[in-house]
């Protein structure tokens, strides 16, 4: 039987610091983005970024010959999350702050840690630039989860700014923009004083369907949460109570 060879680890922090050295680094890149609205190049190595994520894997696709390719356009991802992705892949760890964990490119790992950031500063980072870039598919799980430290009339107004946002760089109206993702507000938790004035600035600016305010009010007249929806009646980690509330779902533990 053969006797395993010596496996010898070197030290990690010096290997980490190396291959930090290379992001946006132009020496030795192969490949630049031109992201954020600012336009902003950033050079980066493409076996790298193909073999630890599948996304760049099928962005970048089969190189055509040496020398830096012509880049590639990111314009609706902010440069300072562009870059603590970057960070991620180059060296499987980054710090994280409010103007960086915006956006995630299916990266378990670093979407697991911005999911964790974002609902431990919920408040701060609904108030950020970064929050009001998010794609659609990026703001659905954050709207989707209970652990949120953030009441949901503040979340409601973040998610109306959001769209506004959106509907002014797409040109389209606000409904439509929030139409993806407008459906994971919980108007359940909401007071029917509050309920109403939602109702109220709805008919000015229509943000929400109209049924799913209707489904809300079913919720209060029934004191009880809607067991088909019961998601959308439980409360969130920063949901500040109210009367009414004894009557939806235990609140979360």
């Amino acid at each position: 039987m053969e006797t395993p060879g010596l496996v010898v680890h070197g030290e990690a922090v010096p290997f980490s610091t190396a291959l930090r050295s290379l992001i946006n680094n132009p020496r030795y890149s192969d490949v630049c983005f031109v992201v954020g609205q600012e336009r902003q190049e950033i050079f980066a190595h493409r076996c790298l970024l193909a073999c630890r994520c599948n996304f760049f894997q099928r962005l970048l696709g089969v190189d055509s010959g040496p020398g830096v390719s012509n880049p590639v356009l990111l314009s609706t991802v902010p440069a300072a999350a562009f870059l603590a992705v970057l960070e991620f892949l180059y060296t499987n760890s980054v710090e994280l702050h409010r103007h960086s964990v915006a956006v995630t490119f299916g990266l378990g790992p670093l979407q697991e840690c911005c999911m964790a950031f974002i609902e431990a500063h919920s408040q701060e980072t609904l108030r950020t630039r970064s929050f009001l870039e998010l794609s659609a598919a990026a703001l659905l799980p954050l709207l989707r989860s209970d652990k949120l430290c953030v009441d949901e009339a503040e979340l409601i107004r973040a998610a109306r700014s959001w769209a506004r946002v959106g509907a002014a760089v797409l040109e389209r109206s606000v409904a439509e923009v929030a139409a993806p993702v407008v459906r994971e507000l919980r108007l359940a938790l909401l007071a029917p004083a509050e309920l109403s004035a939602l109702e109220e600035q709805n008919r000015r600016e229509p943000l929400i369907p109209v049924e799913q305010i209707v489904e809300a009010w079913k919720c209060h007249a029934l004191r009880r949460g809607d067991a088909a929806r019961g998601a959308l009646c439980r409360r969130r980690k920063g949901t500040l109570p109210r009367e009414h509330h004894r009557f939806l779902d235990p609140p979360l533990q």
